[in-house]
């Protein structure tokens, strides 16, 4: 819009200048200079040329600004600060569970909606429910399941013969080892089956303690007295946590046996099998995306002082010196395949005299004044090392619902999706296969555990070959975090090849600034495409804020990202119609209000250009100050505003259905330089029709009224301004492809408030006026019927090139949207070649009307009768508030 402004800011300035040259070339004869009837001044013969050029420059420049839409602006922030509302109304982005519909924290961007061509999405709780549920773990270098509410070493299961089967069935009575049931495959002394049992109750404690777990006081007594509580009653315990992985940890734990059941300022409690445990918490490092693990130190009943740590198996494993790490490595991993996400648990325990050291370091660090965040990250890397590995969990968040189909639509409407996540590698892989966001047919390149510089150089040298020799089959890319930095750094470019090439983006292990990084490289790449990117949680902040377009998705970790998000949706599945119908719907319409806005201005100011070369460049006005003054404010700025708001081209079912529609909006096509032009042209047309039509009419000399008398300045202005009124506003009906009783209220209302206004303006001496140069004008302009037959003649021109033009684009070259218009045979449209209907017995004329209602791109909403299915994809049931019209709704 502002390149637009430009231009008619050169065309005003033209206008302008040639209007004042050639003054002064006509008045360059001595009887133009000064005539007769109006001699100069003495004064005004001895002013400086220069001063009187510059002048009059400005002169015509006050003449001719309204050629600049100033009320574009306001305008478009109505349009867009109302238009928002549709969103949060819509009752297909609520969602019931949760009672919670789409938020809008802002109305600068709904065009943006539909100028996407890159998605950037997180995975836990973006694309997955955040609802984590405990399926495995690994203890010790042994790998366990939980069946039934009872861990099973993988494997056999709870159906298997008896002799094949070990279950651990508790941790109770750590010297009675009848609870554990061996078989032939895992026989052991009872030495080590006390060690056993001693390592996982070790393993759980550290589960139980290192958290940030908040619980419901409620009654807790007998709670943890049996094992395997898998039956707590939600009213005898309940656990909050800003993470949901904590939570569904700690209550694995505690089906275990060993309860988490409070903790104060000093002291957290512990139920083992019935037995309270009081262990006093000294300190909590708490997790930053830095280090990727949290820990705690507490000092057990005993008075031993133990560090419990978890956190990522790349920020756990490497601190560790004792364990079974590579067997937890390898389990890790296989967890990681099956798509679960894992951490791992560690410990260590301290001397008196390594604690009193780490005690110091750390409050020297937390009363710092300077550096602090640093101090503190320094004492977290001494105090976290040298840990004894006790194992790793899994736990399972399965995808939200219609995630696959929404990934797959936004690939038909030609946006690419990145997914950006912290998880491990073969987790991100295995969640991308399950969500559609890669293919089994795709080849999936991997840049990853790259070292150096030139390793990760030569590794994308090699992936943009595989890319340039198979471009027939399409690639999935995959990059971790380490591998990111490294490519980032260096080799930007090649990178960016690389990417642009694949279909889809896996980027896992990723930092938040790091998903961030990512984002920017895109948005200033050369092609500047329009980035969003999707995200529910605080870690998500950065990117959200860095894309052009911010999607919170309001889960199950609080509202930051929400909060500092453009849009907040409660469902992933809620982006495609957030985009494919809201955001097409925005475009359209705020690219049809900026042309429309500057062809009337072309319409109402050309032909005070023109009228200057018929009266010596006088500076005179073709209109009276109150119609310039009103024709951008009241005679036809209504019919734009509710264009803006309520304009469907084409039924929201079908944009939905029909993803590939969103590519006939891309790029910003409807605002191309191509579009520009034709509406400025098409309005100097019209407005040459408007001027030279009325010329033609009056510049003879010829009466046209009943007594003789002649039509003067004002009429003729006042009747190319009644003929520009008209025009525009019935060229704004023909836009209208949606109708309902507001646009006919506004539309039509329009032209007839300018009529009762303009009788009633000219009917009366207004005392408060310096002059009356329009009593009488009007009436007497609508008492010729020679002026009623140009007025109607003139009218049909102007639009008769717009509708002759129309015919030819969509007979010739219809684009996707215009083909889906006419004839939709796949969205249970019931109609044969256009959206409009009619019953059987036509009459003669009724191709006449079938080719006009193709023409306009519209019809009446009665004569269509839809029978949505309830396999189409998405939504069954339309109940957005953008399709409350004058349908049927008994032919859903």
């Amino acid at each position: 819009m502002n390149t637009f402004l430009i231009i008619y800011l050169i065309i005003l300035i033209s206008e302008a200048i040639i209007s004042t040259i050639l003054k002064y070339t006509w008045q360059a004869e001595e009887k133009w200079d000064e005539p007769w009837y109006n001699q100069k001044t003495e004064h005004q013969r001895n002013s400086s040329k220069i001063l009187r050029f510059i002048s009059d420059f400005l002169a015509f420049l006050v003449l001719y600004n309204f050629i600049i839409p100033i009320s574009l602006y306001v305008t478009v922030e109505m349009q867009k600060f109302l238009g928002s509302f549709f969103i949060g109304w819509d009752l297909d982005l609520y969602h019931e569970e949760s009672d919670q519909k789409a938020q809008v924290n802002t109305s600068d961007l709904n065009e943006e909606l539909g100028q996407v061509e890159y998605v950037f999405t997180d995975k836990t709780g973006t694309l997955t429910e955040n609802e984590m549920q405990f399926r495995e773990c690994s203890i010790n270098g042994m790998k366990y399941q939980e069946i039934n509410g009872r861990l099973v070493p993988e494997g056999p299961t709870p159906d298997s013969s008896e002799g094949n089967l070990t279950y651990l069935n508790s941790l109770s009575h750590l010297n009675n080892l009848s609870h554990l049931t061996t078989s032939s495959s895992f026989r052991t002394s009872p030495e080590n089956e006390t060690e056993l049992i001693k390592e996982h109750n070790l393993f759980f404690k550290a589960v139980s303690l290192c958290h940030t777990v908040q619980i419901s006081n409620v009654h807790t007594d007998g709670i943890g007295d049996g094992p395997w509580q898998s039956n707590l009653a939600p009213s005898q315990l309940e656990y909050y946590a800003s993470s949901p992985d904590e939570k569904a940890l700690v209550e694995a734990a505690a089906r275990i046996g060993i309860v988490f059941i409070g903790n104060s300022e000093e002291t957290m409690e512990v139920k083992i099998l019935g037995k309270l445990e009081r262990y006093k918490l000294l300190h909590i490092l708490e997790f930053d995306s830095d280090r990727r693990r949290m820990s705690v130190i507490v000092q057990a009943p005993s008075g031993e002082k133990l560090l419990f740590a978890k956190g990522a198996e790349s920020s756990i494993l490497p601190k560790c010196i004792g364990g079974e790490i590579e067997k937890t490595r390898i389990h890790v991993d296989e967890f990681a395949l099956k798509g679960l996400r894992t951490l791992c648990i560690a410990f260590r325990q301290f001397t008196s005299k390594e604690y009193e050291e780490i005690d110091r370091r750390l409050f020297e660090a937390r009363t710092a004044l300077q550096q602090r965040e640093e101090k503190l990250a320094n004492v977290f890397q001494f105090i976290e090392k040298d840990l004894i590995l006790l194992g790793a969990t899994a736990v399972e968040d399965r995808l939200q619902d219609k995630v696959r189909e929404t990934i797959e639509a936004l690939r038909m409407a030609g946006i690419k999706v990145w997914v950006l996540t912290g998880d491990k590698h073969e987790t991100a892989v295995s969640v991308s296969l399950s969500c559609g966001h890669f293919h089994r047919t795709m080849n999936i390149l991997e840049l990853i555990n790259q070292k150096s510089d030139n390793e990760c150089a030569e590794q994308l040298r090699q992936l943009a070959r595989r890319i340039t020799e198979d471009h027939v089959i399409q690639h999935g890319l995959v990059v971790d975090g380490t591998s990111l930095s490294l490519a980032l750094r260096e080799h930007e470019k090649l990178f960016m090849e690389v990417c642009r090439n694949c279909s889809a983006v896996l980027c896992c292990r990723m930092a938040p600034l790091q998903k961030a990084k990512v984002i920017r490289l895109i948005k200033i790449s050369p092609e500047k495409p329009i980035t969003l990117a999707v995200g529910d949680g605080a870690n998500d902040v950065s990117m959200i804020q860095e894309a052009h377009v911010g999607i919170g998705i309001m889960g199950k970790e609080g509202r930051q990202a929400a909060r500092n998000s453009d849009y907040a949706i409660a469902r992933f599945k809620f982006l495609s119609k957030l985009l494919f119908v809201h955001g097409h719907f925005y475009y359209i319409r705020i690219a049809t209000l900026v042309q429309y806005f500057f062809y009337k201005n072309v319409c109402f100011i050309t032909p005070q250009f023109l009228y200057q070369f018929y009266c010596l460049f006088s500076q005179q006005t073709l209109y009276d100050s109150v119609y310039l003054t009103l024709y951008n404010i009241c005679f036809t700025s209504l019919p734009i505003l509710i264009y803006s708001l309520l304009e469907q081209h084409i039924d929201p079912h079908v944009l939905q259905n029909k993803p590939t529609l969103y590519r006939d909006i891309s790029k910003n096509s409807l605002l191309s330089i191509k579009t520009f032009l034709y509406w400025t042209i098409l309005g100097f047309t019209h407005a040459f029709i408007f001027f030279f039509g009325s010329y033609f009419l009056m510049g003879k000399d010829i009466s046209l009224l009943g007594n003789g008398q002649m039509f003067g300045n004002w009429t003729f202005g006042t009747l190319v301004f009644t003929v520009m009124v008209i025009t525009v506003t019935v060229k704004m009906a023909l836009e209208t492809h949606f109708w309902t009783w507001i646009n006919h209220l506004v539309t039509w209302g329009s032209i007839i408030f300018y009529f009762v206004f303009s009788l009633f303006y000219g009917g009366i001496l207004w005392p408060f006026l310096g002059s009356q140069n329009m009593y009488f004008v009007f009436i007497q302009l609508l008492s010729s019927g020679s002026a009623w037959f140009a007025i109607i003649l003139m009218v049909v021109t102007c639009l008769f090139l717009d509708v002759v033009k129309k015919v030819f684009d969509r007979q010739l070259h219809p684009t996707s949207t215009e083909k889906a218009q006419l004839t939709e045979t796949n969205s249970s449209i019931k109609c044969l070649d256009s959206m409009c209907c009619f019953p059987e017995g036509e009459t003669a004329c009724a191709s006449v009307r079938r080719m006009l209602e193709r023409v306009i791109g519209r019809c009446s909403p009665t004569h269509i009768s839809r029978s949505w299915s309830a396999s189409d994809p998405f939504y069954t049931n339309d109940r957005s508030i953008l399709t409350l019209s004058t349908m049927d709704s008994s032919t859903y």
